[in-house]
């Protein structure tokens, strides 16, 4: 059973990108069949992290041009990654229909694959709520600022109340040392606690690194490029946590239904 996982931030600059790119590597160098989706549609840019140039977007399996199949760009350790497509303004703000198009459209690759890591756009938008309570999981990346903690708030207030999800897990991005990252995760789990009934799951943290940054403008993904570094031991940490973070269980559609998937076994 392909196990599904949505990346998100409440506001844009907290590594959420750089997160999902290397997340999703790791999960593949733990043989994983692992594929990204760059769920910010029309601003997607993890390609550029990932160093690739897609042939094909989701734009075009939307339109019946590709298939599902054919948007799949191969990555690094055997990572599959699907592309928002840049700059297509068409794809900026999609309505409910094609964001449930979407989803189906994975179903298509159950069989051939373990993860799906859903880079989904900063903040609490329609397509944002859409992508992430259609995963088993959602992480959250966090900062030790006011404006991140308020932000990321405002989008698990969000996904509780309108969506119904209960479990989070939370990495703190950016700091100094774990202790710093679990006092931050303490504080934000404390607001959290006193107004939402949620759970928060702490899973891990990234220090605040010249090597991500280096690995960032270089486009060769630090858990590929450094294999021995505290960065990719963090990553791997991050990863062995998610997976075994509890399940989020809504009736909302999900990517991977097994009723849409059998049905497109039998047909």
């Amino acid at each position: 059973m392909t196990l599904s996982i949505a990346v998100a931030s409440g506001t844009g600059g907290v590594g959420k990108t750089s997160m999902s790119v290397n997340l999703s590597l790791t999960f593949a160098q733990m043989n994983k069949r692992t594929t990204l989706l760059d769920a910010d549609f029309g601003m997607a840019n993890a390609h550029i992290l990932l160093g690739v140039k897609p042939d094909y977007f989701i734009s075009d399996a939307l339109k019946g041009n590709v298939s599902i199949n054919q948007t799949l760009c191969s990555g690094p350790a055997g990572l599959k990654f699907v592309s928002g497509g840049s700059g297509l303004i068409d794809m900026l703000n999609l309505d409910k229909k094609t964001r449930y198009q979407t989803i189906r459209l994975f179903d298509e690759i159950a069989d051939e694959t373990d993860m799906l890591i859903a880079d989904v756009p900063a903040g609490a938008s329609d397509s944002s709520i859409a992508f992430v309570s259609a995963a088993d999981k959602v992480l959250i990346v966090l900062v030790g600022e006011p404006t991140s903690f308020l932000d990321a708030y405002s989008l698990i207030k969000v996904a509780h109340l309108e969506a119904g999800l209960s479990n989070f897990s939370v990495v703190v991005n950016m700091t100094q040392s774990e202790a710093q990252a679990k006092s931050h995760f303490e504080k934000f789990n404390s607001i959290a606690q006193k107004f939402l009934d949620v759970n928060l799951h702490y899973v891990g943290h990234l220090p605040l690194s010249t090597r991500i940054r280096q690995s960032i403008v270089s486009r060769k993904p630090i858990s590929i490029d450094a294999k021995d570094s505290r960065e990719n031991a963090c990553f791997q940490r991050i990863a062995k946590n998610i997976l075994n973070s509890p399940k989020n269980d809504t009736s909302r559609v999900r990517f991977f239904d097994q009723q849409f998937v059998q049905s497109k076994r039998v047909g």
